[in-house]
């Protein structure tokens, strides 16, 4: 966590410099020559992202995808996992530790918007690309 939090501070600080130094090509802009004008836009992905102090001041837009409790547990005993889970781990650890982490996002009083994760990647993609498209249209 140290060291994902060191980078996003660094990427914050200058992100074309860390960009050149981590060997990540940059995209021309047709309306901006300099790099340095140009929007940078970092997505960090995590599902404790927002339980971290150290982190909850550099978030411009938070998402959190849910899905309801039986949805979940029909997915986690459908992965395949190279040493399964024990019986009664998902209601005994795994659901109430995400209450848990969920109940803390919730107090970091960050403005987090739920997406469904029952609709489709492609729905939901669809939609934060199009809510980041609509919010650097209102800093213009």
């Amino acid at each position: 966590m140290d060291a994902m939090i060191n980078t996003v501070k660094g990427w914050i600080e200058n992100p074309v410099k860390f960009a050149r130094s981590h060997g990540v090509p940059l995209s021309a802009s047709s309306d901006v020559a300099n790099p340095d004008e140009q929007i940078h836009i970092l997505i960090v992905e995590g599902f404790l992202l927002y339980n971290d102090p150290r982190l909850l001041d550099v978030f411009d837009k938070c998402y959190c995808i849910t899905i309801p409790y039986e949805e979940c547990k029909k997915r986690r005993s459908t992965r395949q996992y190279t040493i399964p889970d024990p019986p009664g781990l998902f209601d005994g650890h795994v659901w109430p530790m995400y209450l848990k982490h969920r109940r803390e996002m919730e107090d970091s009083c960050l403005d987090i918007e739920y997406l469904d994760g029952l609709k489709s990647k492609e729905d939901i993609y669809n939609q934060v690309y199009e809510d980041i498209q609509n919010n650097l249209l209102n800093r213009l």
